[in-house]
C-alpha cells in the first residue's frame, strides 16, 4: 500500500483533517502537557494540495504506541558550523574544551525546569572566565537552540509512515521548556497526540516518574508503549518499566525494529 503525501497547493479533505492530530498546548493551570480534549477538531498540518505518490509502506502497529525522543533521534546533533557560531558568540579563542564541558554540565538543570535560560548561560560564563550582557545571552540563546532544529529526513518518513499506518504517537524529550511550542505548533505536531517535555514536567530521562507520568496521561499501560532513544540509559530506565524500547542507531535499523513488531 502506497502512502500518499499532500504538496502545499490544494485543499485537505475532511477525513486527511480528521486523521491527523496536533500535540494541544498543556490546559491552564497544568504543567505538563496532555491529549488533545475530547470534542476539540483536530487540525491538519497539510496546507494542501496535489498528491505526491510515495511507494513506502505503512508501518501499522494496532493497539500500541510510539513514543520518540527528539534530539538526534526526530534531530541531527548540531553541525560543526553550529558549533561554531555558538563558540564565536562566547568569545571563545583556542581551547574549546572548557566551554563544551561547561555546555553539557549544567545541560540537566536546563532541561529538568531548575534554571532558566539567563542562569544556565551565566553557569557557563562562571565556570569558562566570561562575562556576556543580556543581549550577548539572547543571541548564545538563539544560536544554540537553532543549532537543534535540523532534522533528520528518514525519521520524519518513519513518522510519517507510522502515521499512515494509524500507529498513535507521542513525543518525549530531554528538553528546557522554550522548546515545547516548537514541538506542538511546529510540523512536528501533526504527527503526535501529545508532547512530553522535561523541563515543563520538571523531570528528566531515565527517572522512572516521567516514564509513569506520559504512560498514565496517555491512558496506556507499559506493554501497550514502544520507546525510541538515542541514549541507552533512557532505553533501560524505560525497559525497566516493562516498555518496549530501542536504542536509535539509525533510520535503516529503526525502520527494521518497529516492522519487527508489526
Amino acid at each position: 500500500m502506497a502512502v500518499t503525501i499532500r504538496s502545499p497547493d490544494s485543499q485537505p479533505s475532511q477525513a486527511d483533517r480528521q486523521a491527523i492530530n496536533l500535540c494541544p498546548r498543556p490546559p491552564p493551570g497544568r504543567q505538563a502537557p496532555g491529549r488533545q480534549a475530547p470534542g476539540r477538531q483536530a487540525r491538519g498540518t497539510s496546507a494542501g494540495g496535489s498528491f505526491a505518490r510515495v511507494t513506502r509502506a505503512p508501518i501499522s502497529l494496532p493497539g500500541r504506541t510510539v513514543i520518540f525522543d527528539y534530539g538526534e533521534v526526530i534531530s541531527l546533533a548540531p553541525s560543526a558550523a553550529d558549533r561554531e557560531v555558538i563558540v564565536g558568540l562566547a568569545g571563545v579563542g583556542g581551547d574549546r574544551e572548557p566551554f563544551w564541558r561547561a555546555y553539557f554540565a549544567h545541560r540537566d538543570g536546563l532541561d529538568q525546569g531548575s534554571a532558566g535560560v539567563a542562569a544556565y548561560w551565566q553557569a557557563i560564563a562562571t565556570d569558562i572566565g566570561a562575562r556576556w550582557d543580556d543581549a550577548r545571552v539572547h543571541e548564545l540563546w538563539a544560536a544554540d537552540f537553532r543549532s537543534w532544529l535540523s532534522i533528520n529526513p528518514g525519521t520524519i518518513e518513519v513518522l510519517a509512515d507510522l502515521r499512515a499506518g494509524g500507529t498513535q504517537q507521542a513525543l518525549l524529550s530531554n528538553a528546557g521548556p522554550d522548546f515545547g511550542s516548537y514541538f506542538r505548533h511546529g510540523p512536528l505536531g501533526g504527527f503526535f497526540v501529545a508532547c512530553y517535555v522535561s523541563g515543563e514536567l520538571n523531570l528528566l530521562k531515565p527517572d522512572p516518574g516521567i516514564y509513569r507520568h506520559v504512560l498514565d496521561d496517555l491512558g496506556i499501560s507499559a506493554a501497550e508503549a514502544v520507546f525510541i532513544d538515542n541514549r541507552d540509559t533512557n532505553v533501560r530506565g524505560a525497559e525497566a518499566l516493562g516498555i518496549t524500547s530501542h536504542v536509535f542507531i539509525d533510520v535503516t535499523t529503526l525502520r527494521a525494529f518497529l516492522t519487527s513488531l508489526a
